[in-house]
């Protein structure tokens, strides 16, 4: 059976941090009401539509329809969404260097908004340039942890699933790259990660 030779990268909490409390806390400072924001108005399921490739201006109307007097706050994520992706994940900005010095190609599928993505993608423009592949589901409207986006990835960066080793810090989107036949790291931290790509072989 062939080694993975190539690492495939989930963005969100695995390369850069990402929390949309950050976006709030100036503006609800009083903690259970800011929870309760987050929990009942800008859920994660509410996001997700994002993801799944809905146009922010469509779902944003819906919701504002059903909670007109927290507006300001829901145009907000889509105005700022960038300012909740806080930086690099501890570690893993060195992770890549070495990577990419060693010459390991890199890809990555990431669950993410086409329309949020592109402002964050010029931002980080020095970090995913080195990347020779990348499939947005927003713009694909496919979603991990569904076989399709992967084997749409697979095939457009050209590699054999077996040649890829995917890392995510969701079980059920690693468990869905091992369905199609990828190896899949379940991302707990940098150290860890760069430990798992030493024991595959990948990293000297």
């Amino acid at each position: 059976m062939p080694r993975p030779s190539a690492v495939v990268f989930d963005v969100g909490n695995v390369l850069y941090a990402w929390n949309p409390r950050v976006l709030y806390e100036r503006l609800i400072p009083e903690d259970r009401a800011l929870d309760a924001f987050l929990r009942d108005i800008v859920s994660l399921d509410w996001h997700f539509q994002h993801d799944a490739g809905r146009p922010f201006a469509e779902t944003s109307a819906e919701l504002i329809a059903a909670h007109p007097h927290h507006a300001d706050n829901i145009l907000r994520w889509g105005s700022h969404f960038s300012d909740s992706i806080t930086g690099m994940m501890p570690g893993m900005s060195a992770l890549v260097d070495d990577l990419d010095a060693a010459g390991v190609p890199l890809y990555a599928i990431t669950n993410f908004s086409g329309e949020f993505w592109a402002p964050f993608r010029e931002r980080e423009a020095k970090m995913f340039d080195r990347f020779r592949g990348i499939v947005v589901s927003g713009d694909e409207k496919l979603l991990k942890p569904e076989p399709e986006i992967y084997r749409l990835a697979l095939s457009r960066f050209g590699l054999e699933a077996a040649n890829a080793v995917f890392v995510d810090d969701r079980a059920d989107n690693v468990a869905g790259a091992e369905a199609v036949g990828m190896k899949g790291l379940l991302f707990t931290d940098a150290d860890t990660l760069r430990g798992d790509l030493r024991e595959i072989g990948i990293l000297a």
